[in-house]
């Protein structure tokens, strides 16, 4: 491992609070410490023990502040090299005059992401899990960090890695055929060719089984509330977010556009989508309002069809799109309104053919309201990620697996049939693909893009 220059940056947010970090990290931050640093207790920088907080003033750019510094040697440390902390108060000028001092004695500025990019290159982490510590800080839900922490921790980087394992087992028995044609192997490699590559697609296709619920648990699961005008849908949005975000009146086309809001059930962020009421209509605004509905409806994971009539030409429009939204695999959940008013499980029993979830609730009083919380966190409980398997929250990742399965699927088929080089060359090919997830074998433009979403002080 080569040590870098000191690089330095506010570690903690932009703003006042009671402590801010400084770091510094690179091959001598002590020098740099024991130039703006007084111990209380007298022992000099230089012999600081690692991992030990040590009392003082710090000396900033004009002004001095009573914190703590601490010292991690290499390469025992988040990047791998000699890191330094130091903790002074919170105030927006202390942190500014620290960060300076530390610049003027030396240090430069740390660019986005680059302490975990040197953590990275130095071997302390891998790039997925790279990927999965920024997806914790951006986390909106406790199922969001959970999904980042099993990242973080290496679960997917340890599955790939084994089938990476497979693989390069697969190319040393073809390799062997190749050098030694004589010793009569052939028949054998093409055996434990077939096993292995068949080990490797069904390893891989259970993993990107996981991105439908991966990318729900990282960036929200979509519900869109859709129905004729007047049948509670902003009602039923008030309910479920617990406050009044959609205006409610008795006039039929009161929501024009489409009301958002979020809430977590059961560890999991739930993004609704209160639409316009769907029905003709010649009012050129609330014609805009109507197909913008369709749209949301269509790309949601869950569409709420509410409605208070029994199936019928009145929601034969509505039907025809829950249809197609169902067909397309999203979940619909037939919402029978206003069920205080009477009849509503009748009107239900002539949705239940149709549809394979169909409730009946009040808007209004909250009865039902719990069994529809309960059918949307039951369809996101894959989702709730376990911190013990590996979930693909990222596109790149399913991308990448999605193209080695195609590579490998294509050398299986040519297994006994095709020249063994020619296979050699497909396994190596999914072998690199697949070494992009890790870090292994990615292209320097997919690490930039990847810590450039950090911020500067991580």
């Amino acid at each position: 491992m080569v040590l870098q220059e000191n690089i330095a940056a506010i570690s903690t947010p932009s703003g006042v609070g009671g402590v801010a970090i400084i770091r510094i990290s690179g091959e001598n931050p002590l020098a740099i410490l024991s130039q703006m640093f007084r111990p209380a207790c007298g022992i000099a920088v230089e012999r600081f023990q690692p991992f030990r907080m040590y009392t003082g003033t710090i000396l900033a750019e004009g002004f001095e502040d009573h914190g703590m510094a601490v010292f991690f040697r290499s390469p025992k440390s988040y990047t791998g090299e000699n890191v330094v902390e130091i903790h002074c108060h919170g105030g927006v000028a202390i942190q500014r005059g620290v960060l300076e001092r530390c610049l003027a004695l030396g240090c430069r500025l740390a660019t986005r992401g680059e302490f975990t990019r040197r953590a990275f290159l130095n071997g302390k982490l891998s790039l997925s899990s790279s990927e999965g510590l920024i997806d914790m800080i951006h986390a909106e839900s406790r199922a969001g960090v959970a999904a980042g922490y099993a990242l973080y921790r290496e679960k997917l980087y340890e599955q790939i890695e084994s089938i990476r394992k497979d693989l390069t087992f697969a190319l040393a028995q073809i390799d062997v055929q190749i050098d030694y044609p004589e010793e009569g192997v052939e028949e054998v490699t093409a055996e434990e060719t077939h096993s292995a590559l068949q080990k490797a697609i069904t390893a891989l296709t259970a993993l990107a089984a996981t991105y439908r619920s991966g990318s729900m648990i990282k960036n929200g699961v979509k519900v869109a509330l859709c129905g004729r005008p007047n049948t509670g849908k902003s009602s039923l949005l008030n309910a479920l977010l617990g406050r009044e975000k959609a205006i409610v009146t008795e006039i039929a086309g009161t929501t024009r556009d489409v009301v958002e809001g979020d809430t977590e059930l059961g560890g999991v962020t739930f993004r609704f989508s209160d639409t316009a009421g769907i029905r003709e209509s010649e009012d050129r605004v609330e014609k805009l309002g109507v197909d913008r509905s369709k749209k949301v409806a269509e790309n949601a994971d869950i569409l709420l069809f509410l409605t208070e009539t029994p199936m019928g030409e009145e929601d034969a429009e509505l039907i025809a799109l829950a249809t197609a939204c169902k067909a397309a695999g999203e979940k619909v959940i037939v919402v029978v309104n206003k069920s205080d008013l009477g009849g509503a499980e009748q009107t239900a029993t002539t949705y239940k053919n149709a549809f394979d979830t169909v409730l009946t609730l009040s808007a209004k009083t909250g009865e039902g309201l719990q069994a529809l919380k309960t059918v949307l966190t039951e369809y996101a409980a894959s989702g709730k990620a376990d911190s013990e398997l590996a979930y693909l929250t990222e596109r790149r990742h399913f991308d990448v697996i999605e193209e080695a399965r195609l590579m490998l699927q294509n050398a299986l088929s040519g297994v006994g049939i095709l020249p063994i080089d020619l296979l050699a060359a497909d396994l190596t090919e999914a072998w690199k693909k697949l070494g992009e997830i890790t870090g292994a074998t990615a292209p320097e433009e997919v690490i930039d893009e990847i810590f450039d979403k950090f911020c500067v002080g991580k």
